[in-house]
């Protein structure tokens, strides 16, 4: 059965949807990905340029996003993480696509209802799982691992100045009850954290934990592995970030073929890639977008054009 999603706000505001779509260069016959659909902005964006033999096809691992999915015959929703994407294709009978566009952030979607506890605005149970069928939330991680990994979490996931205190303060709330609500997580580190910037290091710490629950450092390595099997030569990887780990891994396979940089050279000292990178530097939102959309200020747009 199908759940009934509503909220006040959008589900989703696409980030720098024209450069997206101008720099995935639709061809009207194509054989597209949308690998994070969501809201479905994106898709309908790809679905408007796309002819009669166009397809489409759009993954999303949240039974949320299937509200939105779109009558069109050329459309396919795929309810299904994006680490899977050569299996799935597979399923579907199909060999080589001619793009894809990944949008990683969240969705307001998200953020903005309570009971995902994603959001230290609003007092929830503290799940965060992006697939509801998963059977660990961010409760239950907490529940489980050690200080070691906490701080490990936070240091890989999050850009705050003084990780160790808000790890050993996670731990000393755990030793007097589990931590189960996010306004319990929001009260265990708020005296851990610069008092500057207070809200911006609680993100951060929120942040870190949804990464880890979802595993999001581990999908997007095997999905962008992943498009080096199923893109056409000439097809394009057209990504949106919006953190630095999430940034520099995209950066990194764009310029050298794997998420380290690790750079190869041929015979006579050229860098050997399969990808021509299409933006030397990430691409921004402008003031006018920001302030339309103010969840665009940390989007990075990036492409590349498989050789």
């Amino acid at each position: 059965m199908e759940k009934n999603v509503s909220s006040a706000t959008p589900y989703h505001i696409p980030a720098l949807l024209p450069q997206a779509l101008s720099l995935l260069d639709i061809k009207p016959d194509g054989t597209y990905i949308d690998a994070t659909f969501g809201g479905g902005g994106h898709s309908r964006a790809i679905l408007k340029a796309l002819g009669e033999k166009g397809r489409l096809f759009s993954f999303d691992r949240d039974l949320d996003a299937l509200v939105n999915r779109i009558d069109d015959e050329r459309f396919k929703f795929v309810h299904g993480n994006f680490r899977h994407l050569t299996n799935f294709l597979q399923y579907y009978k199909v060999d080589k696509v001619d793009g894809i566009l990944a949008d990683f952030g969240v969705s307001f979607h998200h953020f903005d209802t309570p009971e995902r506890g994603f959001s230290f605005r609003h007092d929830a149970a503290l799940d965060m799982r992006m697939n509801q069928e998963a059977p660990v939330t961010a409760a239950s991680l907490l529940e489980k691992v050690d200080e070691k990994t906490i701080l490990g979490m936070l240091r890989t996931y999050a850009d705050l100045k003084k990780p160790m205190l808000v790890a050993k303060a996670i731990m000393a709330a755990r030793e007097s009850a589990p931590i189960t609500t996010t306004q319990q997580l929001a009260e265990a580190v708020k005296g851990s954290l610069d008092p500057k910037q207070e809200k911006k290091e609680l993100a951060q710490v929120f942040q870190a934990l949804r990464i880890a629950v979802n595993h999001e450092a581990e999908d997007l390595m095997l999905f962008l592995n992943a498009t080096l099997k199923v893109l056409k030569p000439g097809g394009r990887l057209v990504t949106l970030t919006y953190h630095s780990m999430e940034d520099r891994m995209v950066k990194n396979f764009m310029k050298t073929g794997n998420i380290e940089g690790k750079e190869e050279k041929d015979f006579y000292g050229n860098l050997s890639t399969p990808w021509k990178t299409l933006t030397r530097k990430p691409i921004e939102a402008d003031e006018n977008e920001i302030e339309e959309n103010p969840r665009a200020r940390s989007a990075r747009l990036r492409a590349a054009e498989l050789k």
